[in-house]
């Protein structure tokens, strides 16, 4: 079973391009799910049945995994039993008639036009910011909002992705996905100030392989580091919500729907 999870990942990665995280999730409900069949006395993955797939599932839900926990899991199960079944290792897909659990919906927190301006006017300049970094952050909030990039995105956005004379942005989303995405004025301003300014100083202290916001070690930032940005700059703004780099992303949709798009 695990030779066979193990070319499983290879082919999310090699044939799928799936991200780092998904393999790395898939692996672990995978796992589980092996080590469930194992203990249930299953010798091999041709003899799992639909009664077996009920139990590992109410066995998840017992163990105290959130519904969308268990949809992940059920997920990876299903992807694995399809591709099992195309190279002809199992007969059936014990995965196919068990429906996954349905999860709650819920509207994510949306920032009002407003309260996004208050957020991207917190950056400027002070005597305790030496490094001027808050040209930076203003440059990463602007685009945020003006491209509704991921964080995963904005992190790895370069700088010959920036067609600033067409007012584009080359972006390569989930699975390595190309996209073009058109980006504003000001935010094109605010990124051109920083690249004029601040980023030839953090360039000195590393190796940027091109990346556009570059921390003070001078290699790109995290998604981490990015979150504090956004967390730092909304309390600066009182704003109470539970503000996030997605939230800008829901934002940005809402609001070019709300302006006609």
């Amino acid at each position: 079973m695990t030779d066979h999870l193990r070319d499983y990942l290879h082919y999310l990665q090699l044939e799928k391009n799936a991200s780092k995280n998904t393999i790395t999730s898939y692996a672990l409900d995978i796992r589980r799910y092996i080590e469930f069949l194992e203990r249930r006395k299953v010798s091999t993955l041709d003899a799992v049945t639909e009664t077996h797939m009920s139990q590992f599932m109410a066995a998840l839900r017992r163990g105290g995994l959130s519904p969308r926990s268990v949809t992940r899991s059920l997920s990876a199960i299903k992807g694995f039993h399809k591709f099992l079944m195309g190279d002809g290792v199992v007969r059936a897909n014990p995965t196919e008639n068990v429906d996954r659990p349905k999860l709650p919906r819920s509207l994510p927190d949306v920032l009002s036009q407003a309260e996004v301006e208050l957020i991207l006017n917190q950056p400027v300049a002070s005597p305790e910011d030496k490094r001027n970094l808050w040209l930076r952050d203003k440059a990463i909030l602007e685009t945020l909002y003006a491209t509704g990039m991921r964080v995963s995105e904005i992190v790895t956005l370069k700088q010959t992705n920036v067609l600033p004379e067409e007012g584009l942005v080359r972006v390569f989303g989930k699975g390595s996905k190309e996209r073009i995405v058109p980006i504003g004025g000001s935010a094109l301003r605010w990124m051109a100030r920083y690249q004029r300014e601040l980023r030839p100083h953090l360039l000195k202290r590393g190796k940027s392989q091109d990346a556009l916001f570059l921390n003070v070690r001078g290699t790109h930032m995290t998604r981490m580091s990015i979150w504090n940005i956004v967390q730092e700059y909304t309390k600066r703004a009182g704003i109470t919500k539970d503000v996030h780099p997605h939230t800008f992303r829901h934002s940005f949709a809402t609001h070019l729907l709300e302006g006609g798009a």
